[in-house]
């Protein structure tokens, strides 16, 4: 059984085809990347494996359970999900409240929109702490959620999305925004992730070759709502695959197993 399963996969929106023919297997404790250019359909594939969308037409497995066969309210608690391009649904709310980051963390235990303090004992309060400091984010816990940095921001959300202990955590573009140190903060804290947590799947979807960590086992390349490649990190970031998965001659380098790519002057 796969973490994730696609299996001939279409999504059509007012007439437009966002996603086409697409057939996806996402192995348990792997850790994928999603690259392609802007409109290929990378985040509504995202949105498919998250549980907040179902195919137009096509099968859609998530932790063996088949998008339309199952509530989906229980299947999400298994899936972590951070995306960068929306804030939280509670952050306005909890911004209010004058939360701390050790709040907003509290409340992805329960999923609510502001905090529900009867439901959480010792034993949440301390997974709380105990994320924040995975995180690198130990020394913010008691700072008000309003006043903290994108970055601290980034750290914190993913933090929250490990509170419900997910098998499967995704991250759209969760760099987006971040200055280098902060981004270089995150990525070192997704590849922590994989060390201390083996069986924990992750899919992060980027723009960027240099925002993939350094732990990504296999990669996936989209184009025009259609997967271009895919399979193992080495074998599908080439400079081959690559550029012409961005329609222009480029350039791929790796250094201790972090990647970059520049265009080629004609």
């Amino acid at each position: 059984m796969h973490a994730v399963e696609l299996e001939g996969v279409g999504v059509r929106v007012a007439g437009k085809t966002l996603l086409d023919a697409i057939d996806w297997q996402v192995g348990h404790g792997t850790h994928w990347v999603i690259l392609g250019p802007n409109g290929a359909g990378k985040t509504t594939l995202l949105s498919l494996a998250a549980a907040v969308r179902h195919p137009t037409h096509g099968a859609v497995t998530v932790l063996g359970s088949r998008l339309g066969r199952v509530d989906l309210r229980d299947l999400r608690r298994g899936i972590g999900l951070v995306a960068a391009s929306q804030r939280l649904v509670d952050e306005a709310l909890l911004e209010e409240e004058a939360a701390t980051a050790h709040t907003v963390v509290l409340t992805g235990h329960t999923g609510t929109s502001a905090p529900l303090w009867d439901r959480y004992g010792p034993a949440e309060h301390e997974r709380a702490h105990r994320l924040l400091a995975d995180l690198g984010c130990k020394d913010l816990a008691d700072r008000l959620f309003a006043v903290c940095s994108q970055g601290e921001r980034a750290r914190i959300r993913v933090a929250r999305s490990l509170m419900a202990d997910p098998a499967i955590l995704l991250l759209d573009e969760p760099f987006a925004g971040l200055d280098l140190p902060a981004r270089e903060d995150l990525i070192t804290a997704v590849e922590d992730l994989a060390a201390t947590r083996p069986d924990l799947t992750t899919v992060t979807v980027t723009h960027h070759l240099e925002e993939v960590p350094a732990t990504t086992t296999h990669a996936l390349l989209m184009r025009d709502s259609r997967i271009v490649g895919a399979g193992p990190v080495t074998d599908v970031l080439t400079a081959e695959a690559l550029s012409a998965c961005f329609g222009r001659p480029l350039q791929i380098d790796r250094l201790d197993g972090r990647w970059s790519a520049r265009a080629v002057r004609a």
